[in-house]
């Protein structure tokens, strides 16, 4: 976490700037940083700066590129803080979310939205007039999914929160493309479909982990919902989809033999895990032994190498 920590509080009880004491001008400042998750922030412009070099088949134009990375910052940094906002009741009852800067009284609730709305209203209008107006859309697409579709409908709803939630985290790819082209092709949508497969096996394995967490505050992450064998299963099905998909760029001719060996190299490891995992989880292994980490760690690496594969491919056909 970015937040410094402040006095200790009673489990479930939101500090408020007045009851959570004096509050130094660095603290707060690496608390607004922190409404805007940038460990999330930093995956998502993992998958948008690659794709740019595959739109260009080449080195995009290096001004675009940081201001594309500059608007999706601030997008995904306004959704986040906004997601903050609305479920700042949940996050003062789960474990991994109890230092998180409304939880701590570090900003307030209205800061939270002030923030969260201004950087929603700059992203579109930085990408709009510095990049182009069918990405700023879709970034202001991306961020009003998240907050209102995933986090106000979803989220607290359904089991499936998750899988059509993450929607809103494939949209960079989408983001990267238009920055270039002013335009999509099946290009985008092939890598969007990757990262909208990834998403559940991804976040899954965690979820795994902190269930107890989500079952305190009633969210129905699939698994508070149903076994480790169900969700295992599950994880194993959206993985052979997410590979396959992946390599659907080679036939249709947007990539070469590096992607296409990183790609099969990397899903050939996913699809190990995901079935290591499955593995454990029919055993009946809980606690450390079923190392469900191992996959959700992985995960990370994957989406790195298959995007860092789709920036370098351009160079070597």
């Amino acid at each position: 976490m970015y937040v410094t920590a402040v006095e200790s509080r009673p489990a479930g009880v939101v500090l408020t700037p007045s009851s959570g004491g004096h509050r130094p001008f660095g603290a707060r400042v690496k608390a607004f940083v922190a409404l805007t998750k940038p460990r999330i922030i930093e995956l998502l412009l993992i998958t948008t700066v690659p794709v740019m070099f595959l739109a260009e088949r080449g080195v995009p134009d290096l001004w675009l590129v940081l201001t594309t990375c500059i608007g999706g910052y601030l997008s995904a940094g306004g959704a986040n803080a906004l997601n903050m906002y609305i479920d700042r009741d949940i996050d003062a009852l789960m474990d991994r979310t109890s230092q998180r800067p409304l939880v701590t009284g570090m900003v307030s609730p209205r800061e939270s939205l002030f923030f969260g709305i201004t950087l929603a209203v700059g992203s579109t209008l930085w990408l709009g007039y510095l990049v182009n107006w069918f990405s700023a859309w879709l970034a202001l697409g991306a961020l009003l999914f998240y907050v209102v579709v995933y986090t106000m409908i979803l989220k607290r709803r359904t089991s499936q929160n998750i899988v059509w939630g993450g929607i809103a985290g494939c949209m960079p790819v989408l983001i990267g493309w238009s920055s270039v082209t002013d335009s999509l092709s099946w290009a985008a949508v092939i890598l969007f479909l990757v990262m909208f497969f990834w998403t559940p096996p991804h976040y899954w394995p965690l979820s795994m982990k902190v269930k107890d967490d989500y079952a305190r505050v009633g969210v129905p992450m699939l698994p508070v919902v149903a076994g480790n064998r169900v969700v295992a299963k599950q994880i194993v099905l959206y993985s052979w989809v997410m590979v396959a998909v992946s390599l659907l760029l080679t036939p249709l001719g947007y990539t070469g033999w590096f992607y296409t060996a990183v790609a099969l190299l990397a899903g050939g490891f996913w699809l190990w895990e995901a079935h290591g995992l499955q593995a454990r989880a029919k055993a009946g292994l809980e606690g450390a032994k079923l190392k469900e980490m191992r996959l959700f760690h992985w995960s990370i690496t994957y989406v790195s190498l298959v995007f860092v594969a789709v920036a370098v491919d351009p160079f070597l056909r």
